[in-house]
């Protein structure tokens, strides 16, 4: 049985969304935001504190893409990964990691110096950057879907579910009026998903359930 930790709407629900995806059996794991601070146990599971934790088995992983393609190449060989001898096999590992190294690392610093900090550390300029950089970085997933309906493959793939938590922490943060069109109608695309809304419901109840706050973690303020 997969165990996965899991804030809501954080970056673990990449992995939630794939495991919604492939239909697979799991435990869901609730744990309020951020657990490093309100969940000090959570530490003798993960030292960093952090959502995403993925047991499966002897297997523990951390990254969230990562968990993305581990799962896809596990348990969807062909139809949510793409194999190594697929011409689109470099677009979708380069899009799988693009997705956290350069469009969800901005928008924490975003969610960060603008909502996180204590008042006297909060930094609108800092804010005000890493937006226009998380913006900038879009133009690549722009381009890609002028022509295709997802990012490679000419197929939904775990890469979408990747891509497509970055543009969800963008909507919570404000930033998605100004995504170009076609990444907007993509964005509407993955949002139906019926495996995207199934992992949104499972959130909600599980949190429910455990006793853990509702508020996507990208929303709560100190």
């Amino acid at each position: 049985m997969i165990v996965l930790h899991h804030c809501v709407s954080a970056r673990s629900l990449r992995p939630l969304w794939m495991l919604e995806e492939l239909g697979l059996p799991y435990e869901l794991r609730m744990l309020p935001f951020p657990p490093r601070a309100l969940a000090r146990d959570y530490l003798q599971e993960n030292p960093l504190g952090t959502v995403p934790l993925l047991v499966d088995g002897a297997t523990r992983m951390t990254e969230s893409a990562a968990m993305c393609q581990y799962l896809a190449a596990r348990h969807s060989a062909g139809v949510l990964d793409v194999p190594v001898d697929d011409a689109a096999f470099g677009a979708y590992l380069n899009w799988l990691h693009m997705s956290d190294a350069t469009l969800t690392f901005p928008q924490t610093l975003v969610l960060r110096y603008t909502h996180f900090e204590p008042p006297e550390r909060l930094q609108p300029q800092v804010a005000a950057d890493y937006a226009r950089w998380f913006l900038a970085r879009l133009r690549a997933v722009d381009a890609a879907l002028h022509n295709a309906e997802y990012l490679c493959a000419g197929r939904f793939t775990a890469a979408d579910v990747a891509v497509g938590y970055a543009l969800l922490l963008a909507q919570h943060l404000g930033l998605s009026p100004q995504f170009p069109p076609a990444v907007a109608a993509y964005w509407r695309r993955l949002q139906a998903r019926p495996a995207y809304q199934r992992a949104l419901q499972v959130q909600q109840q599980a949190a429910l359930d455990q006793g853990v706050p509702t508020t996507p973690s990208p929303d709560i303020r100190p």
